[in-house]
């Protein structure tokens, strides 16, 4: 009997001993955003509030009589000045037992773990609360890129904290080893820009490159992938422009946009929910898509009668889900084979006035030079002997 009144004694002493322990909580917040640090007791009169952190008073709070209303009775002080200006308790809660700080503009250095503690006529109360601060991806960004003296696939991620994790893959798989060079920078405020490199696999152009991008606190993993193509079609000749989403997507919405170097403009675009597609003028005359087949990835523009001036540029179709995206550039050249022909007809034409314009240039030029050399050739000779009768002449003149 000893022992089993030992163990009840010992049980009933932890239950009394954690009847009033209120457990830790834990708050995620995003940077720049508000945070919200929870802190419910008892209510009673006289109410002083103090929020801990790190075991240091950051903001203190006293009510010295039961009216909540009343801004003279009450007196805020802020122990740190890092909270000065963003953080407030509301005095009209604290009626109903609610000590919730208030955090504002929240950042990396408000991390940590805070103590709210609460004296009351009724007695006094704690509550921790673990403040973690993260900056959550916002975009990921992929590109083609030939800085570095060869063609590569750029992915970036900008201001997230903490730095995120990359990997690349290809679709379809690739039996060799991808080595993407994958660099972290962190600002004055401590977000990191993720910038990661892969050099493209030679001799396979129809790879799709697909990059991801996840987090170490539990958050969306992104994606994004790119493949590049060039087209060529001729004009007057209907040309499919194909656009095929990676397996990893389901049920996309599709967007196509143009760009002939200069301006860029949307031409069309299909919302995965109404399962419609809108075109925009004057392009609904020149392309189709078809409908049905773009929830099972095949998103393929129809180019009908297509112009060499009009139509030659840039088309890019790029699928969408919530966190990833796939994009496919198409450099798309339409030839003119009739415009080629008189432009070679027009070339040739002023081929031949050329040659004979600089056979002309040369004939007037020997001619020329015949005319001088024959002038210089003809001009009068002196004969020794008329030399020598003229001077004898001169001397017999002299001699008189």
């Amino acid at each position: 009997m000893s022992a089993i009144h030992t163990w009840a004694c010992f049980l009933l002493w932890i239950s009394f001993a954690t009847q009033d322990k209120t457990p830790d909580v834990t708050v995620t917040c995003f940077v720049s955003e508000e945070c919200v640090l929870p802190c419910n007791f008892q209510p009673g009169s006289k109410a002083t509030i103090e929020w801990f952190r790190q075991n240091v008073v950051v903001y203190k709070f006293e009510r010295k009589d039961d009216n909540s209303n009343s801004s003279s009775s009450s007196k805020e002080h802020f122990k740190h000045e890092q909270l000065t200006g963003r953080a407030s308790i509301s005095p009209v809660q604290i009626s109903n037992g609610n000590a919730t700080m208030i955090l504002r503009r929240s950042g990396l250095k408000d991390r940590g773990t805070y103590r709210c503690h609460v004296l009351t006529s009724e007695g006094e109360h704690d509550a921790k609360v673990i403040l973690k601060v993260e900056a959550p991806i916002r975009g990921l960004f992929l590109e083609q890129s030939r800085m570095s003296g060869y063609e590569e696939m750029k992915c970036t991620v900008r201001n997230v904290f903490p730095a995120p994790r990359v990997t690349w893959a290809t679709e379809p798989p690739t039996f060799e080893d991808l080595r993407p060079v994958t660099r972290m920078l962190a600002d004055k405020k401590g977000l990191y820009t993720v910038d990661s490199r892969l050099k493209r696999l030679k001799g396979q152009p129809d790879l799709i490159y697909i990059c991801k991008v996840t987090t170490s606190y539990g958050g969306p993993a992104w994606t994004a992938s790119l493949r590049e193509r060039e087209i060529r079609g001729t004009q007057g000749k209907d040309l499919t422009i194909p656009c095929s989403a990676p397996t990893y997507l389901n049920n996309p919405s599709l967007q196509w946009t143009f760009s002939n170097g200069e301006d860029f403009s949307r031409i069309l675009t299909y919302d995965s929910r109404s399962g419609r597609s809108v075109s925009m003028p004057p392009w609904d005359n020149h392309m189709e898509l078809d409908n049905f087949r773009v929830p099972f990835g095949d998103g393929a523009l129809r180019l009908m009668d297509p112009k060499h001036l009009e139509h030659t540029g840039s088309y890019t179709c790029e699928f969408s889900v919530p966190y990833s995206s796939h994009t496919e550039r198409n450099e798309v050249t339409i030839h003119d084979p009739e415009g080629e022909q008189r432009a070679s007809e027009d070339a040739s034409y002023w081929w031949v006035i050329g040659l004979v314009a600089a056979v002309l240039v040369l004939a007037l030029a020997g001619m020329l030079a015949y005319l001088k050399l024959r002038g210089r050739t003809s001009k009068p000779r002196n004969d020794p002997e008329e030399v020598t009768e003229l001077n004898l002449v001169k001397d017999a003149a002299a001699g008189q």
